[in-house]
């Protein structure tokens, strides 16, 4: 198959008093620091959050992998409950110019569409800033959810770059396991 041609969407945040935060109304919902590195849950997030928006680079990760990336000082881990139930999740890393990038993010697909999208970037963009951050920011591409970059842009960050990639996409995403999309 051809190589497919992919935006990549950068966006930052320069002063806590640029975000517009988006709270939910839910009662029930916990947000949830993951403090000891455990590959098998990140792992999980990852494939599950990812697999209709073509999260593929970290799949061939052995344990170690994970391990190796997860038990660093500076990287931070959080899960979005609904009512006792994963519905979410965030990974914050602290970078050496006091930069903390959102690498990534995202619901698990049943959440999707309730609302919960921006109450989560809300409150990983806060915990950037309660990090220290100088600067919090994260990118995006159009392979994401078509609305990742509205969701961006309406808490408050801007775009400071563009470019374009290509990349070998397979024509339907894989799912969280082969065979797992319609």
């Amino acid at each position: 198959m051809p190589p497919t041609r992919v935006t990549i969407t950068y966006l930052e945040m320069l002063d806590p008093h640029d975000l517009r935060p988006k709270r939910s109304p839910r009662t029930d919902l916990a947000l949830v620091r993951i403090d000891r590195p455990m590959p098998e849950l990140n792992r999980f997030f990852y494939t599950a959050v990812g697999a209709a928006w073509y999260w593929t680079q970290r799949l061939p990760w052995t344990y170690q992998n994970w391990l190796d990336y997860l038990d660093r000082p500076e990287l931070e881990t959080w899960m979005l409950t609904a009512n006792g139930t994963p519905a979410g999740y965030f990974e914050l890393e602290m970078q050496p110019n006091a930069d903390v990038e959102v690498a990534y993010f995202g619901l698990l697909p049943q959440f999707v569409g309730g609302g919960l999208g921006g109450h989560l970037l809300t409150c990983a963009i806060e915990r950037g800033w309660a990090m220290g951050a100088k600067r919090v920011w994260l990118h995006t591409c159009s392979l994401d959810h078509p609305s990742a970059l509205a969701n961006y842009q309406a808490r408050g960050m801007r775009q400071y770059k563009q470019e374009a990639a290509y990349e070998e996409v397979s024509p339907q995403p894989t799912g969280p396991w082969p065979g797992a999309l319609p």
